[in-house]
């Protein structure tokens, strides 16, 4: 998994998006492991002519689809779907449009926090609506890491 370049390619090209799940909440302090990279993007025609642009070097396919099943990358496809779950290249990513608990990137977008990472300004969803996300959605997976986060959220410097 190379988060610098993924992360690389969607800033780079220009890509709305906001972190959002595993790697936002490990840039807030978790402990925790994460082998994707989960993004909330903006679903309006610029921004998704961006993503089709930015990802389509990277060979993106359905992940867990069996090979050879037709899928075409481009804004038609994009357009006509809403989250999707991809291998790239660069490894695992996944395109929500709209996630559980939390909504679409305009309205997580008061939500987020700028951070500089790996020398470029990236967005990711704040520790407070991030908690507030996984504890609407309720999976069993968001509900262990919960704790964890309440108690980084009584870190100095972390609201």
């Amino acid at each position: 998994m190379d988060f610098e370049r993924l992360l690389g390619a969607l800033s780079d090209a220009g890509v709305e998006y906001i972190l959002v799940e595993g790697f936002a909440a490990t840039l807030h302090g978790s402990a925790r492991v994460t082998f994707d990279l989960d993004v909330v993007y903006s679903r309006d025609t610029a921004n998704i002519a961006r993503l089709e642009v930015a990802l389509k070097p990277l060979e993106p396919y359905l992940r867990g689809a069996p090979p050879g099943l037709p899928f075409r990358w481009d804004a038609v496809t994009i357009r006509r779907g809403l989250n999707f779950t991809l291998t790239t290249t660069l490894g695992p990513l996944d395109l929500f449009g709209e996630i559980s608990g939390g909504g679409t990137y305009e309205s997580l977008s008061a939500d987020a926090e700028t951070l500089l990472l790996f020398g470029r300004e990236v967005r990711v969803l704040s520790l407070v609506r991030l908690i507030a996300a996984k504890r609407a959605a309720g999976r069993p997976k968001d509900l262990e890491v919960i704790a964890e986060l309440e108690a980084l959220l009584d870190e100095p410097g972390e609201a």
